[in-house]
């Protein structure tokens, strides 16, 4: 059995078919983690969401900023959800989306497998969080998502504050968690997010850090494996292994195999980009 962990498809079918034929991965014996945003841009969305829910006995994917905006548009008026991009509006109406929608919703916002020693998230952790807070806030939301109160928390997810704090309770804190776990990528030392900053490191501005490199942040005992973060490509660095490496903009779609020492990365071309 192989355990790999895939960047962010984005829709972007055709390129996760060739990665999976790469790897020779046999849905009888091996696992699939997938770092969130399965969905949008790539233009093949519903058919990417169709392969990853068909392989859902032998994968498990972490919930994106992308993946949570498609739940919450689909929670919409119809006139709202035919303004939105081509490629979200297929998924939208289609005669399997309440199959597809449902199960997304499930997914976790964290996937963590002591045994193995790896944490899955999609973006980022707070500066004080361990990997067992992480879990631990993680679930919080999970739990809102697997609910039938589920709705409220999409009409009032969106939106860059409050910061994160211990004290926080109901929406603000559920939202203050979401964004820590799909949106982050810079953050001052107290873990403020700065969302406005997506370059690479170096050019951000001055008190801000990639989360994984802030000072003083709590010790983390797993390895961590994310996306999110395109403009980064491949990093390797600080216990954490990011692996969009911009498919959807015609980088290259990257796993990365968990259950061995040996560092083992397969790429291949994402989508072609006129």
């Amino acid at each position: 059995m192989s355990v790999w962990a895939i960047g962010d498809l984005q829709g972007c079918l055709e390129p996760t078919q060739r990665l999976l034929e790469k790897i020779a991965f046999d849905p009888a014996r091996d696992r699939l983690w997938f770092c969130g945003d399965l969905v949008n841009r790539g233009g093949q969305s519903l058919e990417t969401l169709r392969l990853v829910h068909s392989l859902r006995d032998s994968a498990v994917s972490v919930l994106g900023n992308h993946d949570l905006s498609l739940l919450a548009i689909a929670e919409r008026r119809e006139e709202e959800q035919r303004r939105v991009n081509p490629d979200l509006r297929r998924v939208l109406f289609a005669d399997d989306r309440d199959v597809l929608l449902d199960w997304l919703r499930m997914q976790p916002l964290a996937h963590v497998d002591r045994d193995l020693g790896w944490m899955m998230i999609h973006a980022g952790l707070a500066p004080k969080w361990t990997t067992q807070m992480a879990e631990k806030h993680a679930r919080e939301v999970e739990d809102r998502l697997r609910s039938g109160n589920y709705r409220k928390l999409f009409k009032q997810m969106y939106g860059d504050r409050p910061a994160w704090s211990p004290g926080l309770k109901g929406l603000d804190r559920e939202r203050a968690i979401i964004n820590i776990f799909t949106r982050m990528r810079y953050c001052t030392p107290r873990g403020r997010i700065a969302f406005e900053e997506k370059n690479t490191p170096g050019t951000q501005q001055p008190g801000l850090y990639p989360w994984y490199e802030v000072p003083g942040h709590a010790t983390r005992d797993l390895k961590i494996v994310c996306g999110h973060w395109s403009a980064l490509n491949l990093f390797i660095g600080h216990g954490v292994h990011a692996i969009d490496t911009g498919a959807v903009w015609g980088g290259k779609l990257t796993a990365l195999q968990l259950d061995t020492d040996e560092l083992r990365i397969v790429q291949v071309p994402g989508r072609e980009v006129v």
